[in-house]
């Protein structure tokens, strides 16, 4: 990814942001400070462009933890629905392979564009114990190579209070399917 730089105003209006959203939803980070995220964050200005990426698209993002093994602190979007990146075929093969009504791109291209990583279904099961998300929408988590190789891809949502793992060939597109994205600070 080319070095991407935010300008000051940029900058400081997202920090704002981040701050408050912060603030706001304690419950996800209960033992972190934002002093120190913050620091950390001036200190990777390609970091703030890529959260600035997810928050143009409605993302969202916000810290849900810290990983300890490596110290960084990990950002989620946290948007209540799938944020605006949908309507996208799970990979570049997937999306390579339509003859017909192709859609915009791919949800693992996008992510590499923005410098994030789509989540898991580890972190996803994690998100949702921090709220309730994409209860109208869906999003595509990082497939298992085993099912990639047969054509398939699998995405998750939330229904009658339990959070579902599903299938689906990986060319197929939705207008309600997106993908959440995972950043590490």
């Amino acid at each position: 990814m080319a070095k991407k730089n935010l300008s000051k105003e940029q900058k400081e209006t997202l920090l704002e942001t981040l701050r408050n959203r912060f603030l706001k939803n304690m419950n996800r980070h209960k033992d972190l400070e934002w002093n120190s995220i913050e620091k950390k964050l001036l200190e990777n200005p390609e970091k703030l462009w890529s959260l600035n990426e997810m928050e143009i698209t409605e993302g969202e993002p916000d810290v849900i933890g810290l990983d300890k093994s490596t110290a960084e602190f990990l950002f989620f979007d946290c948007s209540p629905e799938s944020p605006k990146r949908r309507s996208l075929c799970y990979d570049y093969q997937a999306w390579n392979s339509r003859k017909a009504n192709k859609p915009e791109g791919n949800a693992i291209d996008k992510a590499t564009e923005m410098g994030i990583e789509i989540l898991t279904e580890e972190q996803y099961r994690k998100l949702q114990e921090l709220g309730k998300f994409d209860l109208k929408t869906s999003s595509w988590i990082k497939t298992p190579e085993k099912i990639r190789e047969m054509g398939g891809a699998v995405f998750c949502d939330r229904r009658y209070n339990t959070v579902f793992l599903y299938h689906n060939g990986a060319e197929s597109y939705y207008a309600a399917r997106g993908f959440r994205g995972c950043l590490k600070v």
